[in-house]
């Protein structure tokens, strides 16, 4: 995981994996960087967020990918 960077961060861990999955679905490889102590703290997954880590040459990529209508939830 070194040398990756985030791409975006979310307030849990559910919403990390979803981006994950749909970067998974285009190609990119990606890491989920928690700061809940090792799941023992959950809370701090709200303050501090769960980042999602991409290889440097697929950043641009990714925050295209991420900022896509195709992953914005459905709206009322």
């Amino acid at each position: 995981m070194e040398g990756y960077i985030a791409v975006a961060t979310y307030s849990n861990e559910i919403e990390a994996e979803l981006a994950q999955a749909t970067l998974a679905a285009a190609g990119i490889e990606s890491y989920l960087k928690y700061e809940d102590t090792g799941h023992m703290m959950p809370p701090l997954q709200q303050s501090e967020g769960v980042e999602v880590l991409v290889n440097p040459k697929n950043l641009e990529e990714a925050k295209t990918i991420l900022s896509s209508q195709a992953f914005e939830a459905p709206g009322p």
